[in-house]
């Protein structure tokens, strides 16, 4: 892993003990899922909707495991109903890594709606929100969303910002991800 966000998001996962790291595939969240893919310290879970790894979350939570869940900014409105009923009704920590889309340099119009709204619908689920748009805070957003979710029983989430990620072409009629 060449240094970038990812690899101090990904120390900081192994530094705070995460165990299980579910995950939508996703482009801009490859190489960290690589990297979690590769340590035998870490189980790596692929799901088929980002809602699915909120559940997973809470189970690992209850079995003594901490646990992150990575997404795209558009799988954010998958999680709402089991973010707002699970993880605040029943106070389990929820960490989330969101690769945002719709913004910085965006030329895919179905990705901007989403990706304009998803901080202020976290925040409106009571989830504790940082925002990362320079590589170099990842490291220190990771731990601090670590931090507050463990600690506290809590949801959190890390936005890594497209500036940080870097833009997509989108081609009209040809396929995105």
């Amino acid at each position: 892993m060449g240094a970038d966000w990812s690899e101090a998001a990904f120390e900081r996962l192994r530094e705070h003990g995460v165990g299980i790291v579910a995950h939508v595939p996703d482009a801009g969240l490859a190489r960290l899922i690589r990297a979690c893919e590769a340590d035998a310290t870490i189980c790596t879970v692929t799901l088929t909707s980002e809602e699915e790894g909120v559940g997973l979350a809470a189970g690992a939570w209850l079995g003594g495991v901490k646990s992150a869940v990575l997404m795209q900014s558009s799988g954010v409105g998958n999680i709402v109903n089991a973010v707002a009923s699970l993880t605040r009704a029943c106070r389990l920590p929820l960490f989330l890594i969101v690769a945002m889309r719709g913004q910085w340099g965006e030329t895919n119009p179905w990705q901007i709606p989403m990706g304009q709204a998803v901080p202020e619908v976290l925040a409106a689920l009571g989830v504790v929100v940082h925002e990362v748009e320079r590589a170099e805070d990842a490291g220190d957003a990771v731990d601090a969303g670590l931090r507050t979710a463990y600690a506290s029983n809590a949801a959190a989430a890390v936005l890594i910002g497209q500036r940080t990620i870097g833009a997509k072409p989108f081609v009209s009629g040809g396929g995105d991800g």
